[in-house]
């Protein structure tokens, strides 16, 4: 689903994650990308490319001052207090906004962008967005303070990211900053991740109540920047760690763990214990499948809500795995025992109210682990899979879209 301006949408307030190579291109590692998820205070990140955007053409300077208007006063709880009535400069709410975070500078800001109207300029940033390519994003104010319809994605802020950093160089210097002095007080900044992981310098931390806990972050080691952005965490610490790790993970070349990220999102507690249990550490719900899978189906008919293809042995001890699917999957889990993986497809297809057909992976015969995939089958496009997808989520169900004729879980660039 694209959400629009003008439009009324909820986003699922989920995990999800994105890494890419700044340097070629490269998506790295994906999960969740393009599901939508409230920015936070990531929504400053919009404000400040705005502001970057009216200083690189002249139309302010970092001492142009503005005025702070009732409304920007009042915004809570994480401002720099400015009381309504004075002044306050560009270089000062920039400033506020990568350092403190602070929702009354991006009031300000975007008031003064705009005319006098943060509602106007919520508009001119999601127009922007969209010219960026940011599909799936809308906004309604400044600061990320809470809004049903302020929606976006992780692929949305990964690109937003990119864009500050290739957009305006000689701005971008600003995240790296740790404090700075505002009228006699010192302002410490609280993305503890940025002043211990080497090579780091940027961007933006993000949390409420519906969001989680956000982060976007860049990072250059050996001529190589990664830019990573994590959503919907349970914690700031865990929040740090996960994004520490894809990072890591990113540098080395190596794929992250999808659970990893639920986990950091808080699934594993209240799913895994139900759709796992008594499966061993082989029950990584997105658990790939080998790259040399091939083989052919057998079918049994299941009632018409859900018609289901199984993975039977040919002879005692045997194994057929089912092929490929041409279609879009929804993958819901993978287990030690067939019997498991069709009970979890089965309560799936029904948890999800969506009519097709499931099919149990059946392992390589040369597999150390015997995993099991259950996987909701048939979706004729990838917006009708995560539809699906989304529609498990919002019930507590960990679930991983997969392209057609794939045998892995997409991780890689669309």
């Amino acid at each position: 689903m694209t959400c629009l301006a003008g439009g009324s949408t909820s986003a699922w307030a989920g995990y999800a994650s994105m890494v890419i190579d700044s340097t070629t291109g490269e998506v790295l590692n994906e999960v969740n990308a393009d599901e939508l998820n409230h920015p936070a205070s990531l929504t400053k990140m919009m404000t400040l490319y705005m502001t970057f955007e009216a200083l690189q053409r002249g139309k302010i300077t970092l001492d142009t001052r503005m005025p702070v208007s009732e409304f920007a006063a009042a915004k809570m709880p994480t401002h720099l207090g400015v009381p309504a009535g004075d002044m306050v400069s560009v270089k000062e709410c920039v400033l506020g906004m990568v350092v403190l975070s602070a929702n009354d500078c991006a009031a300000i800001a975007g008031e003064y962008l705009a005319g006098g109207s943060e509602t106007a300029f919520a508009r001119m940033m999601t127009d922007k967005a969209h010219a960026l390519g940011m599909t799936n994003t809308t906004f309604r104010n400044a600061s990320g303070l809470p809004d049903d319809e302020q929606v976006t994605s992780a692929r949305d802020l990964v690109k937003l990211a990119q864009h500050l950093h290739d957009d305006f160089p000689q701005y971008y210097r600003f995240f790296a900053t740790r404090e700075f002095i505002f009228r006699g007080r010192v302002i410490k900044g609280h993305n503890h991740l940025m002043y211990r992981y080497a090579g780091m310098d940027g961007l933006k931390t993000g949390f409420t109540s519906a969001s989680g806990f956000n982060l976007a972050s860049s990072a250059e080691r050996d001529g190589h920047r990664l830019i990573g952005v994590v959503m919907g965490s349970t914690s700031g610490g865990v929040r740090d760690n996960l994004m520490a790790t894809l990072l890591d993970n990113g540098f080395a070349h190596r794929q992250t763990d999808p659970m990893l990220v639920a986990e950091a999102g808080g699934q594993s507690a209240r799913t895994a214990k139900r759709l796992f249990a008594g499966a061993g550490s082989v029950l990584a719900a997105l658990s790939p499948i080998p790259k040399a899978e091939a083989a052919t189906p057998a079918a049994t008919q299941a009632p018409a809500s859900a018609r289901i293809l199984r993975a039977h042995a040919a002879k005692p001890g045997g194994i057929v795995t089912a092929v490929s699917s041409e279609r879009w999957a929804v993958q819901v889990g993978a287990f030690s025992s067939h019997s498991q993986a069709e009970e979890a497809a089965d309560h799936a297809i029904r948890l999800a109210g969506v009519r097709g057909q499931t099919s149990i992976l059946a392992p390589e015969r040369n597999e150390k682990h015997k995993i099991y995939r259950a996987r909701l089958n048939g979706f004729s496009t990838e917006r009708q899979a995560r539809d699906a997808c989304g529609a498990l989520h919002k019930k507590g169900h960990l679930c991983v879209v997969v392209p057609p004729g794939k045998g892995s879980v997409k991780l890689a660039r669309n």
